[in-house]
């Protein structure tokens, strides 16, 4: 999906970009490797992209969720977002990194039920926080804690709707073009 309006800011590289959007590039890709198209255009607002960068790592890193269940988060929130960029590249990291049950990504994808019970939880719980925008009944929660999932996850999974939102407006105002590498987990949401 994206907005009926496109941002004309260029996709900046470690050549084009003013010294402060350097600076957040190149620490993306000594994290990376590459500069993701979405970097290259959130590098325009130096900021929103740096935001971004400590937002994920963090979740990453200190969130108490598995990489399955990190990669569960993030396209569910991407799916519900609308965010075609986000869907790829969280699919194919949940292919390749995450380890993720192909079912389990398939069925985020296209907005199945959840061949895993946990897992399903988890997702409905995002969901939840999404749509109520963080005001879940006492028995969404109790389902998510039920889960086997502790109170402080309630917060990270607000962390996450932050960071994926950052990411996930931004492609949608910029159009951000699919990489290479995610072109295989290429998705659009049904209209």
């Amino acid at each position: 999906m994206s907005a009926e309006y496109r941002l004309t800011l260029p996709f900046n590289t470690l050549e084009n970009a003013d010294p402060k959007a350097r600076e957040v590039l190149e620490k993306a890709k000594a994290q990376l490797g590459f500069i993701p198209n979405m970097y290259a255009g959130m590098a325009n607002a130096p900021g929103l992209l740096d935001t971004y960068l400590d937002g994920y790592a963090r979740f990453r890193r200190e969130t108490g969720f598995t990489p399955a269940e990190q990669e569960v988060v993030f396209l569910t929130i991407s799916r519900a977002n609308g965010c075609d960029y986000c869907v790829a590249a969280h699919s194919l990291i949940a292919d390749q990194m995450s380890k993720v049950p192909p079912a389990v990504t398939e069925a985020i994808r296209d907005g199945h039920p959840i061949p895993d019970a946990r897992l399903a939880a988890l997702s409905t719980f995002t969901e939840v926080m999404l749509r109520t925008r963080g005001l879940p009944s006492n028995a969404d929660v109790a389902a998510f804690l039920d889960a086997g999932y502790a109170e402080r996850q309630v917060l990270e999974i607000i962390l996450a709707i932050a960071v994926k939102t950052l990411s996930n407006y931004a492609n949608h105002l910029l159009h951000t073009p699919l990489d290479a590498m995610f072109a295989g987990r290429a998705w659009r949401q049904a209209a």
